[in-house]
Formats: structure tokens, C-alpha cells, sequence
């Protein structure tokens, strides 16, 4: 069975909180400071399924304005950043590639995926059941499913954004599930399987007008001195800053955290993926996508560098879900709010 290590889930914060009698909070802090468990005290599993709050206003990062005139760094270019190792097992002469990174993580019985709670329909945790669900968790299962013929041999670890690649570069993890788009930048850090979906950054607002982020806003262009909420560690970060430099961003860890702030009226707007833009929509019907698209985003799965045996099993798998419709069948499970299904990506192989 899979299993979660490090964060899970998030905690629904009404906005309303209950002053206490002076007198009955002090025997509230007498209480906790004489007796309970403290955190030497408790055990690691419950040390990992601590559930932070969503941030407070306190909490997010309000990145500075840059100057309008001011130039950003050119990005860095790649022959074709989405091009990956071909899904194979022998070399041209017949003789069996090496496999030492496959072989380990078959040993130790179980692939370690790092993905996040924050970013439905991606990856989420299912109210009811409280397990990980979503479009990644199904291709991370897929990939399981590759290793070792059941597709319940893995065990999540939470990342944020901003950690996906030192996550892979320290070996933290295996693989990353995570709407991790396939950048030159990135490829300089780790590797790539074949792109497994295609998304596109778009902007988020309230849909009614008369309030913060309403009906005012139609797209990138509106954006001028708003506050748009963005997480850490992403190309949507970097290209708000670049397209609009005058607008104020808030930077927060996870994506669920913004879609709180915007329903606490703190932000005017959310960018990034569609993918994601669509969850936050699909949970408050006064939420609506606005805007042509940004820039085409396409997911792939992060691999630590170096790892050729593993980038080439992972292809094989989404080769396996591309050829057999197991691809269509997820999409549907979990992205018709986008419309029909598209059909998968096609790969692209440098050799």
C-alpha cells in the first residue's frame, strides 16, 4: 500500500476566531505550559502528519515591485527541453543497458514519489478517505505499476514547488509527480521524462464585480498594480515578473494557499497552469479563468540527474498508458472541467 511522509493536508480557516475571557486564557496557558505532550515528545509519525494552517497574511511573502524598464536575464535555450531518452533496454549491439538505479529502488520494494496535498486535480487528499488522489497520483501509480506489477508499491513525500529539484538532486526521492514543467533552466539541474501533459498559464479572478479582483480583470494586461498571488519555485513566478513588472506578488509554498487568501479577499487575482486555475474554480463557483494563454507548460515527470536507467522506464510507462487508453481513462477521471480529453502528448526522443 502507499504511504505519505512529511505534510498532509490543510486546515480550513473560517476567518472568525473567539476572544477568550482574560481569565480563562491564562488558565488556558497554565494548562498547556504544565502539562501535555511536547513536541520532544511525540512520536515521528505524528511529528509527520502535522497539519500547518494556511498562511496568514503575515505568513506569505510579498515580493518587491521590479521596474518597468528594468531587463530581465534571457532564458536559457536548449535544443528541445522536452526531447527525452527512448523507452529502451538494450543498446544497438543487443547487450542489456545497465540498470543499477531500477535495481535499487526494486530491492528496496517500494518507489518514493515527491508530489504535494495543494494542487487538485493534481494531487490532493481526498476528503472523504483521506488518501492521496488526483491526475499525478495516478501517473506516479503507473510508474509503479512499470516496477514492479502493482501500482500500489510507492510511498509519497511531500514537496513544495520550490523544492522539487533539490528533492531530486539529494535523492530524496525517485521520481517527482508534481506539474513540474520541462524548462532548459530545470534540465541544467535534473532530467526528464516525455511530456505527459501539456497545460498553459492563465489568470484567476473573483467573477463578480465590486470586489477585489472582480470583473475588471480580463486577462494579463489588467494586472498593473494588483496583487497576484504565486507560489515559489515556479515558471508562472518568473513570467508574471517578467510580462508584468509593476504588479505586486504575493509568494506563498503550496496553490491551496492562494485560492484562501483569494477567498479572504487579501489578492486580486492567481496565475498560473490552467490545470491548477481550474481546481480552485471547480471548489468556488465565484471563481473564474480569464485571459488568453501565457505559455505552454508541459509536465513532465523530474528525474535525479544521471539516472538514465529510470528516465527510460518511466517512458516506457507512459508509452504503456499512451498505447493502451489508460492515459484518456485518467484524464477523465480527473480533468473533464477542462473539456474533452485532448489525447496525450506525443513524445519526443534524442535518441
Amino acid at each position: 500500500m502507499s504511504r505519505t511522509v512529511g505534510a498532509a493536508g490543510a486546515a480550513t480557516r473560517t476567518g472568525r476566531r473567539r476572544v477568550l475571557p482574560v481569565v480563562a486564557l491564562l488558565a488556558v496557558l497554565m494548562m498547556l505550559a504544565g502539562c501535555g505532550t511536547t513536541p520532544a515528545e511525540q512520536t515521528p509519525a505524528a511529528a509527520a502528519n502535522t497539519v500547518p494552517p494556511f498562511p496568514t497574511p503575515s505568513e506569505a511573502t510579498e515580493l518587491p515591485q521590479t521596474s518597468a524598464t528594468a531587463t530581465a536575464p534571457p532564458p536559457a535555450t536548449c535544443a528541445d527541453p522536452t526531447a527525452s531518452l527512448r523507452p529502451v533496454t538494450t543498446a544497438a549491439d543487443g547487450s542489456p543497458l545497465p540498470q543499477p538505479n531500477v535495481d535499487a529502488i526494486r530491492a528496496r520494494g517500494r518507489l518514493i514519489v515527491g508530489l504535494d496535498t495543494g494542487s487538485n486535480p493534481f494531487s490532493f487528499r481526498d476528503p472523504r478517505s483521506s488518501e492521496l488522489v488526483g491526475f499525478d497520483v495516478d501517473i506516479a501509480s503507473e510508474i509503479a505499476r512499470q516496477l514492479f506489477g502493482d501500482p500500489r508499491q510507492l510511498e509519497f513525500r511531500i514537496v513544495s514547488s520550490a523544492e522539487r529539484e533539490r528533492a531530486l538532486v539529494d535523492g530524496l526521492v525517485d521520481v517527482v509527480v508534481k506539474t513540474m514543467s520541462i524548462t532548459c533552466e530545470r534540465r541544467d539541474q535534473v532530467d526528464f521524462s516525455t511530456v505527459y501533459y501539456q497545460a498553459h498559464q492563465r489568470v484567476l479572478v473573483r467573477n463578480d464585480s465590486g470586489v477585489r479582483g472582480g470583473a475588471d480583470i480580463n486577462g494579463i494586461a489588467d494586472l498593473h498594480d494588483r496583487t497576484v498571488c504565486v507560489a515559489g519555485g515556479t515558471t508562472s513566478l518568473t513570467r508574471i515578473q517578467q510580462i508584468v513588472p509593476t504588479a505586486r506578488i504575493m509568494r506563498v509554498t503550496e496553490w491551496a494557499d492562494c485560492l484562501v487568501m483569494m477567498q479572504q479577499n487579501q489578492i486580486d487575482a492567481v496565475s498560473t497552469d490552467d490545470t491548477l486555475l481550474a481546481g480552485m474554480a471547480a471548489q468556488d463557483p465565484y471563481l473564474a479563468i480569464v485571459g488568453e494563454s501565457l505559455s505552454e507548460e508541459p509536465y513532465g515527470v523530474g528525474i535525479p540527474p544521471g539516472h538514465d536507467d529510470v528516465v527510460r522506464l518511466v517512458n516506457a510507462a507512459l508509452e504503456r498508458i499512451r498505447e493502451d487508453g489508460t492515459w484518456n481513462r485518467i484524464y477523465d477521471r480527473w480533468l473533464t472541467v477542462l473539456g474533452p480529453s485532448p489525447g496525450p502528448p506525443t513524445p519526443r526522443y534524442v535518441d
